[in-house]
């Protein structure tokens, strides 16, 4: 596992890029691996792993060094984000799902299935909670006694762990659960006011049974807190008990299975912000009302908190909505929350890119994370539906907001107007944002696309979002305008693979037959693990065709995964994995997932990495 002098890069697109063939997220993404890449010199080079087992000790280091450099270079506020997303849609289903294991696994039967999303994205959370604990001069006293106690050897998590610790002075003995339990933790959390001037928070926590543990033991984590008055929206300061120091942030350590805080000089109706900062990784319950949602989206000083406060109100209207399918019954009007987009698309007190996550709903990977007996497309409408209620109620002020950010970001120096950076960037993100809502709006507004489409597209930004805003669209200009970008850039390679992941994740009703015909493209090779990932990793998350009720979708993807074993067993292995949602699902879908898993399970000369992840989702 030992990094050696030099930057180890495993594909081509984050190497190079520029801004007519690659995207503001591409350039981003570029930055992030080099640096990621170009740090473990320090951590995998100097100090690295003394086995397998310890592969967190140098990505999850790693992916936390990478993202605070990201951070500090785009946006802290964003980035933070953008991570906590990614976690959410992608490794909380992984801990939740057949293939859950501990950030330092127990055991493997194939290695290359330990290079997951647990390990690295999960384990950067468990270095941040250091950071958190410990602050950041606390942190890097820890990390300058790491490498002097170090330098040169091949180490593991737990002498991490003491280093800081015992550069600090602090006993973290129990954080050690956090390398050896799988699953999220959920802390469901009550506020009140105590009646003698303070205000109190008890806080549950429950680790969840995974397969490889049922019993688990609570875990040792920071979980970071304000108030906010609910009245007028101001921060309320606080004390802890035994100081007399007024603050207005504080981190509680939780390390018990149920545990009262109290916050004194407190007499005032309160809101509380928790997991500020998204402080651990965790499923956090509070019984929000939707008024005191609004406050903390309106006036919380924590980004995160803020957003989630809007991502709340979002699950809860999604939530609303599937009830009333399920039933047959009109769907809600969902009044507060459309006062809460209202009031988002007025905001003049977030940037640009802020401003667009504010109005991004949840997936559907993330809504149904803690759910069983899911019916997909139920879901996917559920969400669907609440997306064109936003998109018809607020068509005229995506409109305005899509010239704002337009003005805006021609005001930039024209010599570098389209190129990369941060500022012009998140102009861009939020001209994409409205685009989507006015197509969505509006499809008959596909005309107009067309007919100014070299005009707008003025960077790859530009095209991506445009195509993304019309993919979904049943006219033939669709098609007309992906053939066109697809001749465009049909000698390059990683725009290909745009293009590919666009034909496949569109809901049109003819996107599987459109599927098939890509395989057979001049630019497309199964046996390019890009190509592969573009085009069937894309229609993998594509709810409703993956999901069909025929089970065609599935079909189609096991095919592939026995296609693919037979000369790339990782690219099957990750690819296969579109199937961990198997026994959460309702009876009738659950039944078509096993029938496939099992008929891959049955292939002649199945590979150590699919046959593990495919027994693992069967028992």
């Amino acid at each position: 596992a030992m990094e050696n002098k030099g930057l180890n890069i495993f594909n081509t697109k984050y190497v190079l890029a520029d801004s007519r063939t690659a995207t503001d997220a591409d350039f981003a993404a570029v930055e992030s691996v080099i640096a990621h890449e170009y740090f473990h010199n320090w951590t995998g080079n100097r100090v690295t792993c003394r086995d397998w087992f310890q592969l967190s000790l140098k990505e999850g280091l790693t992916v936390f060094r990478d993202q605070e450099f990201s951070a500090d270079r785009i946006s802290h506020a964003t980035c933070r984000i953008e991570n906590v997303a990614m976690l959410r849609a992608l490794q909380f289903p992984e801990d939740a799902g057949p293939t859950a294991h501990p950030v330092r696994p127990a055991s493997y039967e194939e290695m290359n299935n330990f290079y997951t999303m647990t390990v690295y994205e999960k384990g950067a959370e468990v270095v941040r909670m250091y950071h958190t604990l410990l602050g950041e001069a606390g942190f890097q006293k820890g990390m300058k006694l790491y490498f002097e106690r170090h330098d040169g050897q091949a180490v593991t998590c737990d002498d991490f762990r003491a280093a800081m610790a015992d550069a600090n002075g602090i006993n973290l003995d129990r954080f050690a659960l956090w390398y050896s339990q799988a699953g999220t933790p959920v802390l469901d959390v009550k506020g009140r006011l105590n009646g003698s001037g303070g205000y109190e928070l008890t806080v549950k926590q429950t680790v969840p049974p995974t397969p490889d543990m049922a019993e688990k033991q609570p875990m040792t984590m920071p979980l970071k807190v304000a108030l906010f008055d609910a009245e007028n929206g101001r921060q309320i300061a606080f004390r802890r008990p035994g100081s007399s120091e007024e603050i207005t942030e504080t981190v509680l350590l939780l390390t018990e299975a149920e545990q009262t805080f109290t916050l004194e000089n407190v007499r005032q109706n309160a809101v509380p912000s928790l997991l500020r900062g998204f402080s651990a990784p965790v499923h956090l319950n509070y019984p929000y009302t939707d008024a005191e949602l609004a406050v903390l989206l309106a006036a919380d000083t924590d980004p995160f908190a803020r957003w989630e406060a809007g991502q709340t109100l979002y699950r809860r209207a999604i939530a609303a909505n599937e009830t009333a399918l399920a039933q047959g019954l009109p769907l809600p009007e969902h009044q507060g929350l459309l006062e809460a987009v209202e009031y988002v698309l007025a905001a003049d007190d977030v940037d640009a890119e802020f401003q667009a996550m504010l109005l991004a709903v949840p997936a559907e990977a993330e809504l149904w994370a803690e759910r069983s007996d899911i019916d997909p497309l139920q879901v996917h409408r559920a969400r669907e539906a609440l997306l064109d209620l936003i998109a018809r109620r607020f068509q005229a002020q995506f409109l305005a907001l899509n010239q704002k950010a337009a003005h805006a970001e021609q005001q930039a120096d024209p010599a570098i107007r389209y190129e990369y950076s941060p500022e012009t960037a998140g102009w861009r993100t939020l001209r994409n944002t409205c685009r989507a809502f006015v197509l969505r709006a509006d499809p008959e507004h596909i005309d107009t696309v067309a007919e100014k489409y070299a005009e707008m597209a003025q960077n790859m930004t530009h095209e991506w979002g445009i195509l993304s805003a019309i993919n979904h669209n049943e006219s033939g200009k669709r098609n007309e305008l992906l053939e066109q970008f697809a001749e465009k850039f049909r000698d390059d390679a990683l725009v290909m693979d745009k293009y590919f992941a666009l034909i496949a994740s569109s809901r049109r009703t003819d996107t599987p037959a459109q599927v098939q015909a890509a395989l057979n493209h001049p630019a497309f090779s199964l046996e390019n693990p890009n190509k592969a990932r573009s085009l069937l990793g894309a229609f993998s998350r594509n709810v409703p065709h993956f999901h069909a009720e025929s089970g065609a979708g599935y079909a189609f993807i096991a095919d592939k995964v026995m296609e693919i074993d037979h000369f790339n067993p990782q690219v099957a292995s990750r690819l296969v994995q579109a199937f961990n949602l198997c026994n959460k699902l309702e009876p009738h879908r659950k039944s078509l997932m096993q029938a496939q898993l099992q008929r891959i399970q049955a292939q002649s000369g199945l590979s150590k990495d699919v046959a593990e992840i495919v027994g693992k989702i069967l028992a």
